[in-house]
């Protein structure tokens, strides 16, 4: 048996120039930190000479090309499976919630089946083969900055540039920086899974005419940067990620609602400095720098949904048991 844990992705600045629509003109940049919370993977060999496949419903098959959940079959044909294996698939938070669920899980899926077959995979192999499932096989139109956050795991400023290339590069922080940015983020949930292929779709067509906006947009992850690198002034961090917002809102693609944009300003008026909706859009966890002791009321403010608690992974997707 083994088992994998890879974590899920808070992106802070620079989303959608990670898409080849943006980066191909000019390179794209994203300011993210993984989760303590993750997807957990558990691949067990079968006496039975079929596979299954468990995760929100069961699936049986009988060879590799015939599973239904697409991540489990390309991951299982990229690692050259081919031995029955019991797959099953456990996430901390839902899908469609703005976290890199589905990269997530690709990342996850391969670390753990190429772990059968006997390799130690490095972040960047498997960063460039969840890429390659779910772009280049499978044809999601969706960016790079996932599956690179759930491989690499940590603080991380990401350059895409425009041959396809990705650089990660750790930002070192204190321990106590590290501190102060969990004690100030507050994260709510909207109670709203969307699929973010058809928003990035959407963004992906619209690309060319939105140049000026995701160019500045993606600036911000490299001001971003500097503001934590430097001590992480929360009055600033919080303001930038205001301005990413309403930049990120005048792109239009279905991004926001007006549920979420309504929870923004009431946050705001109870004394949240700045967030944002966290993924593509339109639905899933806002995020927000506030002073401590102003959470509860932020909450209240929006009437008590549902809170995630923020902490902060150093590690990437890992193999956390394995057995005969």
């Amino acid at each position: 048996m083994i088992i994998t844990q890879t974590p899920f992705r808070l992106s802070f600045a620079g989303g959608g120039t990670d898409l080849e629509a943006f980066y191909k003109h000019d390179f794209g940049a994203v300011f993210s930190v993984t989760l303590n919370h993750h997807i957990y993977v558990t691949v067990h060999r079968r006496f039975e000479d079929n596979f299954r496949v468990s995760y929100s419903k069961t699936e049986f098959s009988n060879t590799v090309s015939e599973i239904p959940h697409e991540l489990v079959r390309e991951s299982m044909l990229s690692a050259g499976i081919n031995q029955p294996l019991e797959v099953t698939t456990i996430a901390d938070v839902p899908a469609g919630t703005g976290l890199g669920s589905s990269s997530t899980l690709t990342v996850g899926l391969l670390n753990a089946f190429r772990a059968v077959g006997g390799s130690v995979s490095s972040c960047d192999k498997l960063a460039e083969l969840a890429c390659s499932i779910e772009i280049d096989t499978l044809g999601n139109p969706i960016g790079k900055q996932d599956q690179y956050a759930a491989a690499f795991g940590g603080m991380n400023y990401m350059r895409f540039n425009s041959d396809g290339t990705v650089r990660v590069d750790r930002i070192p922080c204190e321990r106590e920086v590290i501190k102060h940015i969990e004690s100030h983020s507050l994260m709510v949930y909207t109670d709203q899974q969307r699929s973010a292929s058809k928003i990035l779709e959407k963004q992906t067509q619209g690309t060319v005419d939105k140049l000026a906006v995701l160019t500045e947009m993606r600036d911000m992850a490299g001001e971003m940067k500097n503001i934590v690198s430097s001590g992480a002034n929360m009055q600033d961090f919080g303001r930038l990620l205001d301005d990413g917002w309403r930049l990120k809102r005048s792109l239009g693609f279905g991004i926001t609602n007006g549920l979420i944009d309504d929870w923004y300003e009431a946050a705001k008026k109870a004394g949240a400095i700045g967030g944002k909706l966290l993924g593509a859009g339109g639905g899933g966890f806002l995020y927000f720098i506030a002073p401590p002791e102003r959470h509860e009321r932020i909450v209240a403010a929006l009437g008590n949904p549902k809170t995630l608690p923020v902490s902060f992974d150093s590690q990437g997707s890992r193999v956390v048991f394995i057995s005969d």
